[in-house]
Parts: C-alpha cells; structure tokens; sequence
C-alpha cells in the first residue's frame, strides 16, 4: 500500500478575480472547479490543475474576499515547487512573468516568483518519473507548460525529526537527510522538505491551508487507522463530493488531508466544461439564490474565449 504522491494544495486568497486571472490565464492552468468552502459556504472553492483535473497536478483556493496577507512561519508550507519540462521553459516564464508584471528571480535549474498575494512558488526541472499533467492554454505551448506539482518546503519550528516517525514508518516517505523527504507512488513522487522557521506564521490572503495526498479509494480507510496509530488525532471519513477525505495535524502543526482518486472532477460537469457552473454542495444547494447575489462573479477564461471564437 502506496500514498501516490501529493492529490491537492490548498490557500487561502482574498481577491477571486485575481485568482482566476493569474492560474487560470498568467500561469496556464485549466479552472477544473467552481464551487464554496463546504463548512464556509459564502466563501469560494476555487480548483485549478491539468486538463483533467488530475491528483498531483490540482491547487486550490479559499476565497475569504478581503482576507489581510499572512505570512508563512512555524508550521506552515512556505514555498510550492512546479515542474516545468526544460532550461528553455524556466526562460520562457521569466519572460511571461515579466510581461504580466510580476518579478522572478533565476536560480541554476529553477525559477523563484510570487503572486499576487505574495504566496511564493518556485519552478523545478521535472523529475522523469513523474508523468506530465499539462493544461492547454492559447500562450503557452505545450513545451513549456507547467507539468504538476513537484514538491513543496515547509517552515519548522522544532527539529524536522519530530515527524520522522510519521512520515517514514507511517506514510511512507523516504529519508533523504538534512530535512528532506521523498514520497514515491506507483505513479507519481512528491518532494518534502523542512527549512528552520525564523517567524511566527500568520494565517491570511498568501498562505497556504493544508496539503492533501493522494491514496487509493480502497486504502484510504488503513491510512485513516495508520495515522491514528501514530497518535494522530484523525477526522472520519468527509465526503468533499469530488473525492473523499481524513484529515489530521502533524507534529508541526501542518494540516495533512488524506484524499481519495475518485470520483473525480467530471462527476457533476461535462469534462469539456470544467469549471465554467458553479457547482455547490448538495447541503448548500438551497443556498444557491443567495450565493449567486453575494458571490462575486467569475467567468471561467476557456469558456470567455470559446464565446469569441
């Protein structure tokens, strides 16, 4: 039994429109989702990933609309690695970038910017083992478009071998040294890795919520027994209509999801339309009158151009 790799990551922002205008336009991404917070229904859920929306490629926002900026500390993620395929990619979006305003700044394989909420990223040379998770989009070509998650770096507060235990002997990562961790699936493989906190975090617009990995439907309930073994405190099973979810706080204070492949993003949209309804929670469904006066209008950018074309 095998977590392949990461299935979503999930912030907090606190401009949508902005939102959509750079993942699902600047960054290339396809909008697979439009839905509301299930246990904050005024707020947005928004999901951006591949063409399918597949684990392993998908982020995700909270929209508190207005939210103050954070500030990632002790026990918070601080930076999303994304995998481009080539030295020739990491150029082309330092130019893009450029041209849509936002800095970056250029490491020896990589590619380091923030957005708009000063929620920092950084571009990595894909892993080969990883297979490309691609969205299409008009300006970018398919060479050098964003091909997944790659991995993540997170603050931490106390030594990073608090959670050895948790992370090797029960989820499964490889110990790499000096903090850094590899989850290999028998699809996907995710990197891990602790850098010391010099801050106390601040929850807000640019930070991130928690991290979801991805399991089988089948095991998922074993991973939810595991997790409680190790003495964490384990939510039951949350069905989040798209997939399935436990979810627990590891010793850092990171909010860990544990989420299921199916049933995917197509189960309530045609797969040609991701993204383009808002779709809510059946629980919220008679809320639907008084979202759709409240919640600020978004236009899904793929369904805005097939109306021009």
């Amino acid at each position: 039994m095998k977590l392949d790799g990461m299935h979503h990551i999930t912030m907090i922002t606190g401009d949508a429109p902005k939102n959509v205008a750079f993942y699902a336009d600047i960054l290339g991404l396809r909008m697979v989702k439009k839905t509301v917070n299930f246990d904050a229904p005024e707020a947005y859920h928004l999901y951006f990933g591949d063409e399918q929306g597949s684990p392993g490629s998908i982020l995700t926002w909270f929209e508190f609309a207005g939210a103050r900026p954070g500030r990632a500390g002790a026990g918070m993620v601080h930076t999303i690695q994304l995998g481009v395929g080539s030295e020739q990619a990491l150029d082309f979006w330092s130019e893009r970038l450029a041209s849509k305003g936002y800095a970056s700044r250029r490491g020896e394989r990589s590619l380091a910017f923030s957005d708009y909420d000063g929620l920092a990223f950084e571009l990595v040379l894909a892993d080969d083992g990883n297979p490309p998770l691609r969205a299409e989009h008009p300006e970018v070509a398919a060479e050098h478009a964003i091909l997944g998650v790659e991995g993540t770096r997170a603050y931490a507060a106390r030594p990073a071998e608090v959670d050895r235990d948790l992370l090797t002997d029960t989820l499964g990562f490889a110990e790499l040294g000096a903090g850094e961790y590899r989850l290999d699936g028998d699809v996907r493989h995710f990197h891990w890795a602790y850098d010391p906190a010099t801050q106390v975090g601040i929850p807000g617009a640019g930070t991130v919520h928690h991290i979801a990995w991805h399991s089988r439907d089948e095991d998922q309930v074993e991973w939810q027994r595991r997790a409680a073994a190790a003495g964490m405190q384990v939510t039951p099973v949350i069905d989040r209509d798209y997939f399935k979810s436990v979810y627990f706080r590891q010793p850092q204070g990171i909010l860990f999801e544990i989420a299921t492949t199916s049933p995917g993003f197509a189960v309530d949209e045609d797969p040609a339309h991701l993204g383009e309804e808002l779709r809510l929670p059946a629980q919220h469904e008679h809320l639907r009158p008084q979202l759709e006066r409240s919640l600020t209008p978004l236009t899904n950018p793929r369904a805005a151009a097939r109306q021009e074309a």
